[in-house]
């Protein structure tokens, strides 16, 4: 068992507790929150790694509240997941970017209309093998490594580190379903999607492979969500990021204040309309976002501030009060 599972299993009971106490005070309006143990159903959840672990922690949370509540989660990928969801197979899309264009109309196109809620912020983190003197490294640096041109083969090519570094690159990617994928080719390379083939290692939805990779290669380099970096900080090293205003390194406050450009950002869940007809998943979506601070705090996720939960809770307050029907395009 991870470490991450050993903190959510030791958190488990107080955070069940604090929802106890909370669906108290809401037994007056149905129990928005949860935890009144007549709900029953499945709940089918698919789509990005990095989301799945918060979304697996909080299930196991609502399950204890909510035992004849069946909720599954899946980790196509955010492409692979909202291709699911867009064709009415899953109910909630766990996302770590926002919905594009072409998945919106694929959506329009079978009837499926959701919301975006944001969960947790997350701070893409770049790793390396803890033997590499480099500790910051530019924008600029990045895509001369990434970009789709690039025929860079080692760490003595890349122009202008701060530390001398002859070692061969060994590169670990996500593969082109995953949404961290998505936004890291966007914010470094200018362009989503679009990065160099050669000589790069494709780890598709395990992020495992990469930390294998990076921590067993000295010259090692990938990229994934800042949580996985946490679980494994004792085998990797994260590098600062210079995006233009010196060197940051990856953070909960650096995340959350905006100074960690260009690889801060929000973490989603879309439920579709149809789903939040369903009163089990209406629960626990309002479940997540109850917990998901909490939960973030434990498994390494950054949390909303108080500004982004406030937005988040007037969209499923908008949910619960019947305002399902819409589709987000934010973004």
């Amino acid at each position: 068992m991870s470490k991450k599972w050993w903190l959510v299993l030791a958190a488990s009971g107080v955070l069940a507790f604090g929802v106890a106490a909370c669906g108290d005070d809401d037994d007056d309006d149905g129990g928005g929150g949860g935890g009144n143990g007549d709900l029953s159903g499945t709940i089918r959840i698919d789509g990005s790694s990095t989301v799945a672990p918060i979304s697996e922690a909080v299930a196991e949370l609502f399950n204890e509240e909510n035992p004849g509540v069946d909720v599954t989660v899946g980790t196509s990928g955010t492409g692979g997941g909202f291709e699911k969801f867009c064709a009415g197979e899953t109910d909630i899309s766990d996302a770590s970017r926002q919905i594009e264009e072409d998945e919106v109309k694929a959506c329009e196109g079978n009837g499926i209309a959701f919301e975006e809620v944001q969960v947790v912020n997350d701070a893409l983190t770049v790793v390396v093998n803890p033997e590499n003197p480099v500790t910051c490294i530019t924008v600029e640096q990045l895509a001369s490594v990434w970009g789709p041109k690039s025929k860079l083969t080692n760490w003595g090519d890349i122009e202008g580190l701060d530390a001398d570094f002859s070692e061969e690159l060994a590169l670990y990617s996500p593969g082109s379903d995953s949404g961290t994928f998505d936004y890291f080719t966007d914010a470094i390379n200018g362009e989503e999607g679009v990065q160099r083939s050669a000589n790069v290692n494709d780890v598709g939805e395990d992020d495992n492979a990469t930390v294998t990779g990076v921590g067993g290669a000295p010259g090692g380099m990938g990229y994934f969500g800042f949580s996985f970096f946490q679980e494994n900080e004792d085998t990797l090293k994260a590098l600062e990021v210079d995006g233009g205003q010196g060197c940051v390194a990856p953070s909960v406050e650096t995340a959350q204040d905006g100074s960690y450009t260009p690889l801060a950002r929000g973490l989603y869940l879309y439920p579709s309309a149809q789903a939040l007809e369903k009163p089990e998943v209406l629960a626990f979506i309002q479940f997540y976002l109850d917990n998901a601070n909490d939960v973030a705090e434990q498994v390494g996720f950054i949390p909303l501030t108080e500004e982004q939960l406030s937005e988040s809770q007037t969209k499923v307050d908008s949910l619960a009060g019947g305002g399902g029907g819409g589709t987000e395009t934010t973004g």
